[in-house]
C-alpha cells in the first residue's frame, strides 16, 4: 500500500467530518505512525480547518502518543526481561537513523530531529530503550514536537497563502 490512498483517506474522513469532529479525528491521525503531524497537519489545514486549533490537536495526539509509548515500554520492557533475561531490540532503518542522531547529539537532538528522520513513535521509543528518565525524555520530546507543531502550521498556512488558496 502507497501513502496516496492513505492521505487520500484521511482528507476525506477530515473533510465530511463537521464541527469538533475535524479536531478530534486530526487528534487520532496524529497518534498513528505514517500520519502523524506531518502529514495531518497540512491536510487538514488545506481542507479549511482552523490552523491554530489543528496545531493544537495534532500537537496533543502526539504527545498523547509520547506518553503511551513512554509508560508502555517500562512495562513491556519488564515482561520481556521477566521472560527471556534479555532487552528487546529494534533493527529498522528508521530506528538506526535515530540511534545515530542519538549517540551524536543526544536526548536534546534527537527529540528536534528525531520526527522527521524516524518519526515519533520511533523516537520516542529510543529514548526509552536508551534509559533516560522517562519525565526528562517526555519533556524534550514534548518540546521538539511543539517546535515542529508551529513549524509546520505555519509553513502550511505560508505556502497556501503563497498559492492563493484562503
Amino acid at each position: 500500500m502507497t501513502l496516496w490512498p492513505a492521505l487520500v483517506d484521511v482528507g476525506t474522513l477530515i473533510e465530511e467530518t463537521t464541527g469538533f469532529g475535524g479536531y478530534l479525528l486530526v487528534f487520532v491521525f496524529a497518534m498513528i505512525p505514517a500520519i502523524e503531524p506531518f502529514v495531518v497537519i497540512p491536510v487538514a489545514i488545506g481542507l479549511g480547518l482552523d490552523p491554530i486549533l489543528t496545531g493544537i490537536a495534532a500537537f496533543a495526539g502526539s504527545v498523547t502518543a509520547v506518553v503511551a509509548i513512554v509508560l508502555a515500554h517500562q512495562r513491556v520492557a519488564a515482561w520481556w526481561q521477566r521472560r527471556t533475561g534479555s532487552e528487546p531490540a529494534d533493527s529498522s532503518d528508521r530506528y538506526g537513523r535515530a540511534q545515530r542522531v542519538w549517540k551524536r547529539y543526544g536526548l536534546p537532538g534527537l527529540a528536534v530531529a528525531g520526527p522527521i528522520l524516524a518519526g515519533i513513535h520511533l523516537t520516542a521509543l529510543l529514548a526509552t530503550v536508551a534509559g533516560t528518565n522517562d519525565r526528562v525524555t517526555v519533556a524534550w520530546l514534548t518540546a521538539g514536537l511543539a517546535l515542529w507543531t508551529v513549524g509546520l502550521v505555519a509553513a502550511t498556512v505560508g505556502g497556501l497563502s503563497l498559492l492563493g488558496v484562503p
